[in-house]
């Protein structure tokens, strides 16, 4: 795997040719927007898209990625990184690139590039797609790579410590508790997902826990006794991970099968461990090689994929826009600005990946110019997942689509359906559900039964047969599932770190990294937070993601504003201010886009859309009065909508807050009110042996 091969292909041909050949894939890329854009009415080849994704990957990361590092960024290959100056074996590490890049991927390709364009596909293709070929590389990208850059030039240090040191005590104290914040929700609904994706799924759960002794084998034979032999460990780990998928299969009806057949609670239980465990144990151990491991199935699904779509050429189904920009849309409120824009994060700008970019990848990578393959490499290469979801959406049946993701008894949504103009029968979707070896697939809202059934439509396509596309409909799943643990693993290690900041302002001696009974108080704390917010989520009637996935988007996308308001000063600060418009831009955009996410989620009048017009229906539904039942169902959901109101709210002000000190700053820098002081550790030159 090297994201640098089919670029650096072509630096074997004459200037002249090469020129040629970029202005060609130029010309392409934009002729297959234009067909995609301008298509009416005829049947469209998501081949197209395909095409135009490639081509934008291509010319994103031989110019734009060359122009960041050389002229914004100047990284420095012969300045020793914090692997190199702090190696101890369990945070920091000096690791190989390749195994730094799938950690990274695997860390920050959550369930954002899986659900969120499958979600986003209610508006169209359109939309989304182009989305995330802007977002990512003019946005992701540039996020990534800056953070990833100021963490390694400051010891490996988190968002919070970094926007404390270059902005100041009480920003830095804001940003902290706005991060804090965000990742305990982040990372309670990433394991949510997963429990509602492993529980009582045998086969599923079975390849999940295979790939943490394995990776931990893998872990020990790069430090102990293969070192340096990636090539024959990565080939060790492809087996046994091929083996752990196709050995869940034969679980069913043997006497293991009962280990493996847990109920929700007590899979929230063990997964709260796992991420004890991935917090505190070396790094090397576990983290780095199990998401190592799991990013060759995920670039490995994603490629085939790519080839099957380019082998059958399927036709896109859903149009390039649906009458739902409006914001009627069936599968979720709200109109295509913003909310297609805080619905796909992770396959165009998220500010998660800033916590890892600031968490454990600092502390692994060798050289700094690893920086452009690893940050801004691992950012285009989700928006590929994020476009391949889409794809998969988009091929689908529209009303087979609008049932799977709306809610309700199975009459009623297919009678919703077909008023919508999208025909669909209950027959039809009993098939769809007997074709992939379910009992219904109505009503599966959230994203990933979507996208597992249009992966599983298109490579049984391939070989036609029912078998064929039960088998991927559940690799699909747990596919998805691999996906979003990485995430929750490497979430809770940042977290961790981020935890120790704050404890560290009360007591000193509770904010260093180095030692354990630090590590391990914060790691109790953190996973604490989240777990509980996991637990009430399992236990909760409606299933949890009603009430946690409304602020999911909103905080996620805050979280990139923070981290762009510190590249700013960064910049600034470096003496490049003539490039800041390369984060300010992005930064504008997303400040507009999350708060009026924000403020719409709060105070629309839409009850589909408003938490406060949802809350003042579930008054009036109390008090004309109900069963039992029914009335502790709104009481319930009324407490959710108060809460996420006032933790939307809190959000938006606390990053509000930290943008205009900031501004401030910027404003003092730039007229030289303020001395550009920055707060890199020293030069420290590499050593040659």
């Amino acid at each position: 795997m090297s994201t640098t091969a089919p670029v650096s292909a072509f630096r074997r041909f004459p200037k002249p040719l090469r020129i040629l050949m970029w202005c060609a894939i130029v010309a392409i890329g934009v002729a297959s927007l234009g067909i995609l854009a301008f298509s009416r009415g005829e049947s469209i080849s998501a081949l197209w898209i395909v095409v135009a994704s490639v081509c934008v990957f291509a010319v994103a990361y031989r110019f734009h990625s060359a122009w960041l590092m050389a002229k914004v960024l100047t990284t420095d290959d012969m300045r020793a990184t914090p692997a190199v100056t702090r190696e101890d074996g369990r945070d920091y590490v000096k690791t190989n690139r390749w195994v730094v890049f799938g950690h990274h991927f695997a860390a920050i390709a959550g369930p954002g590039p899986l659900v969120g364009p499958v979600l986003a596909a209610q508006f169209g293709y359109m939309p989304g797609l182009l989305w995330m070929l802007i977002g990512a590389t003019l946005g992701g990208a540039v996020h990534d790579s800056v953070i990833l850059f100021c963490s390694i030039r400051r010891g490996g240090k988190t968002v919070g410590q970094m926007i404390r040191d270059e902005t100041g005590p009480f920003a830095g104290l804001l940003a902290l508790v706005s991060i804090v914040s965000i990742m305990v929700i982040i990372i309670a609904v990433l394991s949510l997902v997963v429990v509602n994706a492993l529980a009582e799924s045998p086969w599923g759960l079975f390849t999940i826990a295979a790939t943490m002794p394995l990776a931990m084998l893998m872990g020990c034979a790069l430090r102990f006794w293969t070192p340096g032999r990636i090539g024959l460990v990565s080939a060790f780990g492809v087996v046994g991970l091929i083996a752990a998928v196709v050995g869940g299969k034969f679980l069913h009806g043997s006497p293991l099968e009962s280990l493996f057949l847990l109920k929700s609670t007590t899979l929230a239980w063990w997964i709260m461990g796992y991420g004890l465990l991935a917090s505190v144990l070396p790094v090397w151990l576990l983290l780095a090689p199990r998401d190592y491991l799991s990013t060759f199935m995920k670039i490995g699904v994603v490629g085939l994929l790519a080839v099957v779509i380019v082998i059958i050429a399927p036709s896109l189904q859903m149009p390039a826009l649906t009458k739902f920009i409006d914001g009627s849309g069936p599968v979720f409120a709200g109109p295509v600005f913003p909310f297609c824009f805080i619905t796909i994060a992770c396959a165009a700008v998220s500010g998660f990946h800033s916590l890892i970019a600031s968490g454990t990848t600092p502390k692994l990578i060798a050289r700094e110019k690893d920086i452009r393959v690893i940050g801004y490499g691992a950012m285009i290469t989700e928006m590929l997942v994020g476009v391949m979801a889409l794809i998969a959406a988009c091929t689908m049946h529209p009303g087979e689509y609008f049932a799977i993701n709306m809610k309700g008894e199975p009459a009623a949504v297919v009678a919703k359906v077909t008023e919508l103009g999208y025909p669909v029968t209950e027959a039809q979707m009993a098939k769809l559900a007997e074709d992939v070896g379910e009992h219904s697939m109505i009503g599966r809202a959230g994203g990933a039964p979507t996208f597992a059934v249009g992966m599983a439509e298109m490579l049984s396509r391939v070989y036609e047969s029912k078998t064929a596309k039960q088998i991927w409909y559940h690799f699909a799943i747990m596919f998805e599932a691999l996906f979003i643990l990485t995430t929750v693993d490497a979430g809770t290690r940042v977290g961790r770190f981020l935890v120790q900041d704050l404890l560290g302002m009360a007591w000193k001696p509770l904010g260093r990294t180095t030692s354990r009974a630090s590590a391990w108080l914060a790691s109790i704390l953190f996973v604490g937070a989240w777990g509980w917010f996991l637990y009430q989520g399992v236990v909760d009637p409606l299933g949890g993601i009603n009430s946690l996935w409304p602020i999911f988007g909103v905080a996620n996308q805050l979280l990139a504003v923070l981290a762009l308001s510190l590249g700013t000063t960064v910049l600034i600060k470096m003496g490049k201010a003539r490039y800041i418009w390369a984060t300010l831009l992005p930064l504008v955009w997303l400040c507009s886009v999350t708060i009026s996410a924000g403020l719409m989620k709060i105070f629309s009048a839409d009850p589909r859309l408003g938490f406060l017009s949802y809350a003042s229906v579930l008054r009036g539904n109390i008090a004309g009065g109900g069963t039992e039942k029914q009335l502790a169902q709104w009481s319930q959901l009324l407490t959710t909508n108060y809460v996420n109101s006032v933790v939307t709210g809190m959000f938006l002000v606390l990053v509000i807050l930290v943008v205009a000190v900031s501004a401030r700053q910027w404003l003092r820098l730039l007229t030289k009110r303020e001395l550009p002081v920055l707060s890199e550790e020293p030069y420290v030159a590499v050593t040659t042996k």
